[in-house]
Parts: C-alpha cells; sequence; structure tokens
C-alpha cells in the first residue's frame, strides 16, 4: 500500500471498518445478555491496559534516551501529564466530550435509535467516550496518519483500522451505537495529523514520536482502567499531553548539550 494517491485514505478506511464493527456488534449485542457484554467489557479494558504497557515500553527507546539523556524520559511523561492535565481540566475536556457524546445521543435519538431513556443515554455517552479515547490514543493512530499524510502507504492505518473494526464489534456488544458516534472524532484527529503532515512533511524525529508514544500509554491505562470500572479517571483532560510531550522533548534536545559543557 506504498505511494498511495489518495492522501486520506487510510482514515476513510477506519472510519469504515469502526461503523461496520459497530454496526455487527450492535445488532449482536442485542441478543447477549448482560453478564456476557460485562465480561466482554471486562476483556477489552485488560487489552487496553496490555496495550498501554507496552506503549509505555517507548521510555526505553534507544533513540529517545540518546536524545534527553538516561532517566529523562519519564521525567518528560511526568511533566507531560502534568501540564496537560492542568490545561485539560482548565479547558474541561472531558467535559465537553461528554456534551458532545450527549448532543449525539439526542440526534441518534430523534433518529429512532433506541437511546432515549436514561439507562441508554448514560450507555451511549460512555460508548463515545471511552471508544473515542481508545481509537484515537496511540501509536498507530499517529504514526499511521503521518505516514498516510507523507505518502509513505497506510500500511499502519490498514492495520489499525483491522484492529479498531473487531474493538468496535466488541465495544458496540456491550456499549452500543455510541462506539459507531466515535468515528467522527477519529476522522477529525487522524485527518488533522495527516494534513498537517502532507503540509510539513516528514519532520518527527524517532525521540518524539517515541515520547508521544509513552505518554499515550499512559492515557491508555487510565482508559483501560475506566472500563474495568476501577476508577473512572478524566483520560479526556489529559489529552493535551500528547501535544506537551514532543514540546519537552524537543526542549530537552535543545538544552541538553548546554548541560552537557
Amino acid at each position: 500500500m506504498r505511494g498511495t494517491a489518495v492522501i486520506g485514505l487510510g482514515t476513510i478506511l477506519n472510519i469504515a471498518t469502526i461503523l461496520i464493527g459497530a454496526t455487527l456488534g450492535v445488532l449482536i449485542g442485542n441478543r447477549l445478555p448482560e453478564r456476557t457484554t460485562r465480561v466482554v467489557t471486562d476483556a477489552l479494558g485488560l487489552i487496553t491496559v496490555v496495550l498501554g504497557g507496552l506503549n509505555i515500553m517507548a521510555l526505553a527507546d534507544k533513540d529517545f534516551t540518546a536524545a534527553v539523556g538516561t532517566g529523562f524520559t519519564l521525567l518528560i511523561v511526568l511533566g507531560a501529564l502534568l501540564i496537560g492535565g492542568i490545561a485539560g481540566s482548565l479547558l474541561n475536556i472531558e467535559a465537553t466530550l461528554e456534551r458532545f457524546g450527549a448532543w449525539l445521543q439526542r440526534r441518534f435519538s430523534s433518529g429512532n435509535v433506541n437511546t432515549g431513556n436514561s439507562a441508554g443515554k448514560v450507555r451511549f455517552i460512555t460508548g463515545f467516550v471511552d471508544s473515542s479515547l481508545v481509537f484515537c490514543i496511540g501509536p498507530l493512530a499517529i504514526l499511521g496518519a503521518l505516514s498516510d499524510g507523507t505518502g509513505n502507504g497506510i500500511d499502519q492505518l490498514a492495520l489499525k483500522s483491522t484492529l479498531d473494526g473487531f474493538a468496535a464489534l466488541a465495544f458496540a456488544a456491550s456499549l452500543g451505537w455510541g462506539v459507531a458516534a466515535s468515528a467522527l472524532p477519529v476522522g477529525l484527529w487522524q485527518g488533522f495529523l495527516t494534513l498537517l503532515a502532507f503540509w510539513m512533511g516528514s519532520v518527527m524525529s524517532t525521540a518524539v514520536i517515541a515520547s508521544i508514544t509513552a505518554t499515550g500509554g499512559v492515557l491508555l491505562l487510565g482508559v483501560g482502567l475506566r472500563l474495568l470500572k476501577i476508577r473512572q479517571i478524566a483520560v479526556g483532560d489529559l489529552l493535551p499531553a500528547l501535544v506537551a510531550a514532543p514540546l519537552l522533548t524537543l526542549l530537552a534536545v535543545t538544552l541538553t548539550p548546554l548541560f552537557a559543557q
């Protein structure tokens, strides 16, 4: 899938698989007992925790440690989370996502989708917010969109699309139509990154990518804890950390030679 002439094809494919998977999940979920759907959600929570742990291993990336120094990779991620958390809480991102999910729920309800009651509303918003965070956070979403935008192919987004399709099926079986609505923020986020890469070219170093990957891993752990109903961490408020991490990495790369003198 190298050298595709259609920039953004990977994101379009991703949106399609989420919609298809979510639709199949809703059709299947209506025929499953509540205990089964809870087990499915628990399994997704565990897998999300595992995926987050694997992403956090980027803290030991050779290029990352070489660029900022051994022991500073964790401080960069910590700093990004603190800065991002403060910014996100002031911007009230989590509540904004929930309000947007509620607005979508009302739109779906007016379209005769069975989400109108109070329990259905909560279920819809939960499905929208949690699945949006899972589908938007992670190295494949970022690296795949950048690869697509720079004309290096959609291989990574094709893989992500396959994974997201199956995940959407499993999510929607227990969380309903809100999972299908998550295709919208996925399209906006990955589309933005694809256009950014198309305009700016391949300018992100391996160290910067590793910092984003590790920070995203921590956020995925938070999503996993939400799915497992261990703690309702406001992961949405931490999303600015994905912007703070590369900025702190670039700052560290600039300052490290000065302290070495």
